[in-house]
């Protein structure tokens, strides 16, 4: 098999028959009323895992941080953490601690107060307070601004001393609900090196809530992707962008193209999908697609190739209408529709200062991909 994508790290105890998970949440279903928040969901996570729960609002993810943190109990099923049974148990009795978008932290205090005080309320001794506070200075860089006051902070300095508090306590996992949604796009980004950092030097588990795609995929071990309460699929970053599951995710995760028709014929591993308008595409990820079956075949604008005349030896190549264009600096993207009237979206990255094949509006166009670009999908 191919490799999909970049491997993060030496970490995958979820790829052995052996690992016991960490968290569990077992046929959890969470009613508010009349609606199901959380349906019969079952998912596994790893001690030291860096998990990420992504989906639309409303999709359940943050009920199910909320019922591992004992803010929410589940209607039925069970929550384990490290085998126990976490029913009943308050969440200031759980080895858990939570840091919420808002940051909460207490205005009147320091920086260095603000981490303490966790430590203080769990009558930890004076020496070890002051050792472990300067300890998550360190780890958050931000031992020069220690006797600061959080209005005297950058968003991004309130952010790191909110991690820090809330780590400071050792917490087993560390729950983060949509942690860096206050940040602006640059400092957002240099954040999300920063926790996964921190994350690798502490060795905890955390489970971050996210409905910024970018977010997960950049940080995340593995990502559990919820629609309506359920799962619709857990999968390394690579893998959900390269080999969703369904047509779902497909098209939750990034951008992509989707093209409707039905197996004409398999052999081995390579399918010939044939369209309403009896265009063909030859596949390789034809995965358990028998022949006479409606599928859809996912391809992302990044495997596309736009030229203006049909690339030799192109095994699947069709023909067009550069209908829409942007120029973004480091790529273009083209809208082509094709003489089907289907529209196909495609990006070509610009390695040079000069375009080779240039394409505007209104010119004719091929569009073309090898056969392995893309993945069959069946559900």
């Amino acid at each position: 098999m191919k490799s999909l994508g970049s491997i993060r790290r030496d970490f995958a105890p979820w790829a052995d028959p052996g690992a016991k998970p960490y968290i569990s949440f077992e046929n959890v279903t969470k009613k508010f009323g009349d609606f199901i928040a959380v349906n019969d969901l079952s998912l596994n996570i790893y001690e030291r895992e860096f998990f990420a729960l992504l989906g639309a609002s409303g999709c359940g993810k943050s009920t199910l941080l909320r019922m591992l943190a004992g803010f929410d109990e589940p209607t039925s099923g069970r929550i384990l953490l490290d085998g126990q049974d976490l029913r009943g148990i308050p969440p200031y009795r759980r080895p858990v601690n939570m840091m919420f978008q808002s940051y909460a932290l207490f205005p009147h205090m320091t920086v260095e107060g603000n981490i303490a005080f966790g430590l203080k309320q769990d009558n930890m001794p004076k020496a070890e307070i002051e050792a472990r506070v300067k300890e998550m200075l360190r780890l958050v860089k931000l031992e020069q601004f220690a006797k600061r006051k959080p209005h005297q902070l950058s968003g991004g300095q309130r952010q790191r001393v909110a991690l820090a508090r809330s780590v400071a306590k050792r917490p087993k996992v560390l729950l983060l609900d949509e942690p860096l949604g206050a940040l602006d796009k640059k400092l957002r980004e240099e954040t999300q090196f920063e926790l996964m950092d921190l994350q690798q030097s502490l060795g905890l588990t955390f489970v971050v809530v996210t409905h910024d795609q970018e977010e997960a995929m950049t940080m995340a071990d593995r990502i559990a992707i919820l629609d309506k309460g359920e799962v619709m699929q857990v999968a390394t970053p690579a893998e959900v962008y390269e080999a969703p599951g369904s047509r779902f995710v497909a098209g939750f995760v990034g951008n992509v193209n989707m093209f409707e028709g039905r197996v004409a014929a398999r052999d081995a591993g390579i399918a010939r999908i044939t369209g309403a308008s009896g265009a063909e595409i030859i596949v390789e990820n034809a995965g358990d697609a028998e022949t006479g079956n409606a599928v859809s075949f996912a391809i992302r604008p990044e495997k596309i190739k736009v030229s203006s005349r049909r690339p030799e030896g192109a095994v699947n190549a069709m023909e067009g209408e550069v209908f829409d264009l942007a120029y973004l600096g480091d790529m273009t993207v083209y809208h082509v529709r094709l003489d089907d009237g289907q529209v196909v979206k495609a990006s070509s990255l610009n390695a040079s200062r000069v375009t080779e094949d240039p394409l505007t509006w209104n010119d004719r166009a091929w569009i073309s991909f090898p056969p392995d670009a893309g993945v069959v999908l069946t559900r």
